[in-house]
C-alpha cells in the first residue's frame, strides 16, 4: 500500500511544468516585431529631411529678420559698447560726447587746411618733375645722377608707394617754360625722407626727368548722367560708387590703391566712418562688400554756401588689387590748360533725367568744356564761378551730370586718362544756359598732394 501511494504521488506531478517563477517588476520579455519593409524606411527618411529642412528654414528666417533688423537699427542708431546704449546717428561726430569716452567722436570725418607749398611737382604732358628750390623757385630736375632710388622717393612724396618709374626728355623738346632754371640732385642714392637738389645752369646729359609713379589712366577706351548712355566699368575702372549705410550716395575716383578723391558736399551730414564703405570694380550699383575706411579728410576751405574748395580725399583701410576693373587714374600735371571745347567725358549712377531715379547701370557722356569767360558770364553763372571751378556740358543741355553723380569723375584723355574734374554743382539737369560745375583738379593739386603725403 506504500508503493501504490508513492506511484500516485508521482503521477500527479506534470511533465512540462509551467515555470512557477514569479516575474520580477520591471522586467519584461520584449515582443516580437516583423521587420520594416522599404516602404516604411523611405517614409521614415522623408521626415527625417523634411525636420532637417524645416529647422534650416526657421533658422534661415531668423538669420535674415536678425539682419535686416541689425541694418535697420544701424541705419539710425549708433552703439555705445561702454555706455551700453544707443543714440540717434544724428549725435555722431557732432563735437559733443554722448558716450563714455567719446566713442561717438572718435572715428569722424575730419577737415584739412593746407597753407603750405607742396615741393615736387609734374608738369606738361611728360610729367616733368619739378622741385622747388628755396630762394630760386620752382626749377626742372635734369637727369643727371636720377636714379630708381630718388623716383621711389619722389612718388612717395607724392603719395604713391608702388610702380614708380621715370624716363628722361631731351632738353630741346622742351617747352620754353620748362628751361629757364635746371637744379640736380645732391647725391647718387638719396639718404633722407627730402628729395634734395641744387640749381643748375644747365643739364650735363642735357635731358630731364619725366615721372611716373603708377599705372594709372589706362582702360578698356582709347562717354547724373543725362543724354549718356551704358557704359562697363572696366572702360571706366577708376569709377567708384560711395555708399552710406549700403545707400548709394556719390561718386569718385580711385587716385591709388589706397586713396579715392571726391566732393566735400558728399559729407555734410553723414560723418561716421565706420558706415561709409567704397565700392569699386562694379558696373551695377551694389550693397555688398566693398573696402572699409579709415580716413575721410575734406578740405579745410570747403564752403558749402558757395561749393567753393568742393573736393575730398578717402584712404582706404586695406588697398585694393590693381586690375582691369579696378584702377587708378592719373592725376593732371600743374598746367594742365584745357581749350575752350575741349572733349571730355563724365560718369556715374547719376539720375537719367531731372527728377528721375538714379540709374542702376554705369553711364557715360560725351560733353565739352565751357571756358571760364562764359560760364562766368551774367547769362550763365556770373560770379558764382571761382578759380577753384570750371564748367562743362552744353549751353543748349540735353547732357548734364545730376546728384547721383556728385564726387564722381570728369575725364580727360591725352596718352592716358587723366582727373580734369570731379562733379560738384549745377542748377537742375541739363537746362539750357546751365552746364555742369566741377572742381578744378588742377587748381587743388597742392592740397591734394600735401593731404595724401601726409596721411599715407
Amino acid at each position: 500500500m506504500a508503493i501504490e501511494k508513492a506511484v500516485l504521488a508521482e503521477s500527479a506531478t506534470p511533465l512540462n511544468p509551467e515555470n512557477t517563477q514569479r516575474p520580477q517588476p520591471g522586467k519584461r520579455r520584449k515582443a516580437m516585431t516583423a521587420p520594416r519593409s522599404q516602404a516604411q524606411k523611405a517614409v521614415a527618411w522623408r521626415k527625417a529631411i523634411i525636420t532637417v529642412v524645416l529647422v534650416l528654414v526657421v533658422l534661415a528666417l531668423l538669420a535674415v529678420t536678425i539682419y535686416f533688423v541689425k541694418v535697420l537699427i544701424d541705419s539710425k542708431y549708433f552703439f555705445c559698447t561702454k555706455s551700453v546704449k544707443f543714440i540717434p546717428l544724428a549725435l555722431t561726430c557732432n563735437g559733443q560726447a554722448d558716450c563714455i569716452d567719446a566713442e561717438d567722436e572718435q572715428q569722424c570725418v575730419t577737415n584739412q587746411t593746407v597753407r603750405t607749398l607742396f615741393p615736387v611737382r609734374l608738369v606738361s604732358n611728360d610729367s616733368v618733375l619739378q622741385v622747388h628750390v628755396a630762394g630760386t623757385g620752382w626749377t626742372t630736375v635734369c637727369a643727371d645722377g636720377w636714379t630708381a632710388a630718388h623716383s621711389q622717393l619722389a612718388c612717395k612724396k607724392l603719395g604713391y608707394t608702388t610702380n614708380p618709374s621715370s624716363t628722361s626728355v631731351p632738353v630741346p623738346d622742351l617747352p620754353s617754360y620748362l628751361i629757364s632754371t635746371f637744379s640736380a640732385v645732391t647725391s647718387s642714392s638719396p639718404l633722407s625722407a627730402n628729395l634734395t637738389a641744387v640749381k643748375r645752369q644747365t643739364c650735363s646729359t642735357n635731358a630731364v626727368v619725366s615721372l611716373s609713379c603708377s599705372d594709372c589712366g589706362n582702360s578698356a577706351v582709347k562717354d547724373r548722367i543725362v543724354g549718356g548712355v551704358d557704359a562697363m566699368i572696366d572702360e571706366w575702372p577708376w569709377q567708384v560708387s560711395l555708399q552710406y549705410n549700403g545707400q548709394h550716395t556719390c561718386g569718385g575716383s580711385l587716385l591709388s590703391e589706397s586713396w579715392v578723391v571726391t566732393a566735400a558736399h558728399c559729407f555734410t551730414s553723414d560723418r561716421l566712418l565706420t558706415r561709409w564703405r567704397v565700392v569699386s570694380g562694379q558696373t551695377s550699383v551694389v550693397s555688398l562688400g566693398g573696402s572699409y575706411v579709415d580716413k575721410i579728410i575734406v578740405n579745410g576751405q570747403y564752403d558749402p554756401t558757395s561749393s567753393d574748395y568742393d573736393i575730398t580725399l578717402i584712404h582706404l583701410t586695406n588697398p585694393i588689387t590693381v586690375g582691369v576693373s579696378q584702377r587708378p587714374i592719373c592725376l593732371p600735371p600743374y598746367n594742365l590748360n584745357l581749350q575752350n571745347g575741349a572733349p571730355l567725358v563724365v560718369t556715374g549712377w547719376g539720375y537719367t533725367k531731372e527728377d528721375g531715379h538714379v540709374s542702376n547701370t554705369l553711364q557715360k557722356a560725351d560733353i565739352t568744356l565751357i571756358d571760364s569767360d562764359t560760364c562766368s558770364s551774367a547769362m550763365v553763372y556770373s560770379t558764382m564761378i571761382t578759380p577753384r571751378m570750371l564748367c562743362a556740358g552744353f549751353l543748349t543741355g540735353n547732357v548734364d551730370a545730376c546728384q547721383g553723380d556728385s564726387g564722381g569723375p570728369l575725364t580727360y584723355l591725352t596718352e592716358y586718362w587723366q582727373l580734369a574734374g570731379v562733379v560738384s554743382w549745377g542748377v537742375g539737369c541739363a537746362r539750357p544756359g546751365r552746364p555742369g560745375v566741377y572742381s578744378n583738379v588742377t587748381s587743388m593739386l597742392n592740397w591734394i598732394y600735401t593731404t595724401m603725403e601726409k596721411n599715407s
